[in-house]
């Protein structure tokens, strides 16, 4: 499909990347929106927890909502994409990726930017309830990464999928981590791994034997924490080999439905490798939409539901 054209055009404070997306993190609020709790065991005895606000009458279309890195049901930006898709008649479901929820998980493994056996396994949980004839997944940053490769590993996907929509995705996880180690996004890197650290000494409680103090005082970086914990929680050799097997990029082009991807030109997370001009323009069934602004999750609306939400509201309307 050829590029989409954005009309995002938003007042002059939202226009600084660094301004919006700081905002969308930590200032907006969204209120008036239900989320009830249910969880689910996974077959390694782990558990996750899923957040479901409903439509006002009973709805056979549902949205699966994918946070971001360090992110949970409770951030603004899935609190208002839930809220206004179940307005528009959707039931919405967010997940709360391992350990993400609020208590810590079980494993000493937890979730990463490529871990599809977990979106399948609540999928076919929700296939079970056999309520929902179209369902939709949604993601941001790290939970658009994962929706794209679950779309495009070539596995099975069950009919009942009949589109996506992905926000701010870091889809070459190495460029974006690049971005992340510059001066520019120092702030934004001490966050993260702060809050990585804290929920890393928390399940050191739990397996002291695999996290030991050494390796926790060694983390100096975002690709520190993947060398020393990532890569291998969860099998891989080193952390760039866990971006290499975990990007999406590589995964777009056998992508079957109709997806849309959101990346604002001026987010500070994402390099050229995140922008696939090349795949979209080739592509039947990605649309990809390249705003001039937005930040990272940064984007802004009026009435509190920022543009992106009603695109992927717009968006999902118009699937056939």
């Amino acid at each position: 499909m050829p590029l989409v054209d954005s009309s995002y055009n938003p007042p002059l404070f939202f226009k600084n990347g660094h301004l919006s997306t700081i905002y969308a993190g930590l200032i907006r609020k969204v209120h008036g929106v239900e989320q009830i709790r249910t969880r689910i065991t996974l077959a390694d005895s782990d558990f996750l927890d899923l957040d479901w606000s409903y439509a006002s009458t009973a709805s056979k279309k549902l949205v699966i909502i994918i946070h971001g890195l360090e992110g949970s049901s409770k951030r603004a930006y899935i609190r208002g994409s839930a809220k206004i898709l179940s307005e528009a008649g959707y039931d919405a479901c967010a997940i709360n990726l391992r350990g993400c929820s609020g208590e810590a998980n079980k494993l000493y493994r937890s979730y990463h930017s490529g871990a599809t056996d977990d979106l399948a396994s609540v999928i076919t949980y929700i296939l079970q309830l056999a309520k929902y004839e179209d369902i939709y997944l949604h993601g941001f940053s790290l939970g658009g990464n994962l929706l794209l490769k679950y779309l495009g590993e070539q596995r099975e996907i069950p009919s009942e999928i009949k589109g996506a929509v992905a926000i701010s995705v870091p889809c070459q996880l190495a460029d974006s981590l690049e971005q992340l180690l510059q001066f520019k996004n120092a702030l934004y890197a001490k966050r993260f791994k702060g809050n990585l650290i804290e929920k890393l000494r928390l399940k050191q409680q739990l397996y002291p034997e695999f996290i030991l103090d050494n390796d926790i005082e060694n983390i100096k970086t975002l690709k520190d924490f993947d060398d020393i914990y990532t890569s291998k929680a969860h099998g891989f050799k080193d952390a760039m080999d866990y971006y290499s097997q975990s990007s999406s990029l590589q995964f777009l082009e056998y992508i079957k439905v109709p997806t849309l991807i959101i990346n604002a030109l001026n987010d500070s997370f994402l390099g050229k490798e995140c922008y696939p001009v090349d795949i979209a323009q080739k592509h039947k069934n990605l649309y990809l939409e390249l705003p001039k602004y937005g930040g990272h999750v940064g984007f802004y609306g009026e009435n509190n539901f920022t543009y992106t939400e009603k695109r992927t509201l717009e968006f999902l309307d118009n699937i056939l």
